[in-house]
This record gives structure tokens, C-alpha cells and sequence, in this order.
């Protein structure tokens, strides 16, 4: 028998016995930590909260099932309503900024010049710092006595403390604010990565012609970081609707006066937490953000299936 019928049939080319056969399962050995992992902290947390939003379920005790009584109410809850939309005006107004001006921005800081690195290192740093920690100094930055009301008043153009964290719509701008100065690095470095894979020859080509530096943008640049931008504009609209920490941070627990600046995470929480909490209601409203972000989602792999083709 040759080494290499020895090896075929498990035998060591030595004479001994070598490893046994490998069977179909051995694979899934060494993904069960993962997949368990999975199944525990995703898969049936998603389940059980499904199940929850037909029941009417509290914090300290169970609940029977109430079919759809839950989503009925959501969708008769102004409350509802103001969250949600206050969670698409805030998609509205942060995806176009976060896919726009992280491309300019990526744009300039290729430029070489003399210590553009630093410029890299300061634009990236909103990105590994806390999200709570950023939220604390922009309070301190926006509140009534803080840097830019003190500011505004020392150059007489204001009179009165503008009432960034006190009125309900400018406390919804500064949060949208906070969100976009920590993103912008963030999505920054991703543009870094497709303006990488751009051909230098299409920009020479396109500055012999006589192209200038805006032409070349909108004319090369954009084209071709096009699916990039759509990668960006799907996970920013994803994040968007999520946000929570900026309007807690800066509007406290109540979401600002009367909880006009409340987004549907942060009426999630003020629903399901406490001991009243109704987890029932609160995993029906979770399902429905579930639902509009699965649209959202959908709609960016429309568009990006629109473009390849």
C-alpha cells in the first residue's frame, strides 16, 4: 500500500494509526460557542419579545394574551406618534449631513500636506470616546450658562440664553448635532477606504481636460464612491432611529419639556421600565420600530441593487 492509500484510508505512512475520518459535524464544533452566543443574546431575545407584545405583561408579573390590543393602543397613543415622529425627522436630517459631509471631509484630509495625520487623529476622536461623555460636554457646551449662550451674550447677539436644552425642537437640533460631530469620523474612514480604491488616472485624466477640483468631484469622485454612499446612508438611517444616549443625556429622563424631544427607544424605555413597567406595550412598540427600521433597511438594498444594475 502506497503513502497515499495509507493517508486515504486513515493509516499513518509510518504504520500506525493516523487521525480517524473527519465527519460532517466536526465543522459545527468549532462554530457552537458562537452560535450559542447567537441563539441566547439574539435569536431569543427577538422571539420572546414577539411573543410578549401579544400579552399584557408587567415588570413583576406575567401577563395572559390580549392579541393585538397592544398594537391597537400604540397606534392610538399620541405619544406614539410624537416619538415616531420625532425618530423619522431625526433620520431625515442626520443621514443626508452623515453621508455628505463625511465624504468631504475624507476628501480633504487625503490631501498631503505637512501634518494631515493630526487632522485624521482629531477628526476620529469623537469616535472612541463615550457616548456619554460626549453628550456631558456638549450639555455643558449648549446649557443655558454654558460656552455658546456665554459667547453669544458677550458678542450681543443674543440677549436671552438660546434655549438649546430647554425647548423641545432645539433640543431635538442639538441632539441631531451631537450625533453628526461623533459620526463624522466614524464614516469618514469608511469613504477613506472607497476614495482608496478610486484610479488616480480618471482625476489626471479629468484635470488635463480642464476639469477643476469640483467638477472632478461630482464628475469622478462621486460616481464612484456612489455604493459606499449608500452602505453609509444605511447604517446612519439604522442608527438614527435608534438614537437614545444624546436626547437622555441632554433632556434628562423626561426627554426634554413634556417629552416633546422624545424618539421611540426613548419611549420604549420610559414604557417598559419601572416597577409598573408594561413590558407587553413596550415589546409591541419595539416590534413596530423593529418593523419601520426593516423598511429603511429594505430601501437601501433596493437602491444599491438599482445601481449595480
Amino acid at each position: 500500500m502506497t503513502v497515499k492509500e495509507g493517508a486515504a484510508r486513515g493509516a499513518a505512512p509510518g504504520g500506525g494509526e493516523g487521525l480517524p475520518h473527519r465527519t460532517w459535524w466536526a465543522p459545527y464544533l468549532f462554530l457552537a460557542p458562537g452560535l450559542v452566543m447567537v441563539a441566547l443574546f439574539s435569536v431569543w431575545p427577538f422571539v420572546n419579545t414577539v411573543i410578549l407584545s401579544f400579552t399584557d405583561a408587567r415588570i413583576l408579573r406575567g401577563g395572559g394574551f390580549v392579541g393585538l390590543d397592544n398594537y391597537t393602543r400604540a397606534l392610538g397613543d399620541p405619544d406614539f406618534w410624537v416619538a415616531t415622529g420625532n425618530s423619522v425627522l431625526y433620520l431625515a436630517v442626520v443621514v443626508p449631513c452623515l453621508v455628505l459631509l463625511p465624504l468631504a471631509l475624507a476628501v480633504l484630509v487625503r490631501t498631503r500636506i505637512p501634518g494631515i495625520g493630526l487632522f485624521r487623529s482629531a477628526f476620529y476622536t469623537p469616535v472612541i470616546a463615550s457616548a456619554v461623555v460626549v453628550g456631558l460636554i456638549w450639555q455643558w457646551v449648549l446649557r443655558s450658562d454654558g460656552l455658546v449662550n456665554t459667547v453669544f451674550r458677550k458678542l450681543g447677539v443674543v440677549s436671552e440664553p438660546v434655549p438649546f436644552l430647554t425647548d423641545s425642537t432645539m433640543l431635538l437640533v442639538s441632539a441631531m448635532i451631537v450625533t453628526v460631530w461623533k459620526g463624522l469620523g466614524y464614516y469618514m474612514v469608511f469613504y477613506l477606504a472607497a476614495l482608496g480604491n478610486v484610479p488616480a488616472s480618471l482625476d489626471e485624466a479629468a484635470a488635463l481636460d480642464g476639469a477643476g477640483p469640483v467638477r472632478r468631484f461630482f464628475s469622478i469622485t462621486v460616481p464612484q464612491v456612489k455604493p459606499m454612499m449608500l452602505l453609509v446612508g444605511t447604517l446612519s438611517a439604522i442608527s438614527a432611529l435608534r438614537v437614545f444616549t444624546e436626547i437622555y443625556i441632554l433632556g434628562g429622563e423626561s426627554g426634554g419639556p413634556g417629552g416633546g424631544a422624545r424618539t421611540l427607544p426613548f419611549l420604549i424605555r420610559q414604557v417598559g421600565l419601572g416597577f409598573s413597567g408594561e413590558t407587553g406595550y413596550a415589546s409591541a412598540i419595539s416590534l413596530l420600530l423593529f418593523l419601520l427600521t426593516l423598511v429603511f433597511s429594505l430601501l437601501g438594498h433596493r437602491l444599491s441593487k438599482g445601481d449595480e444594475s
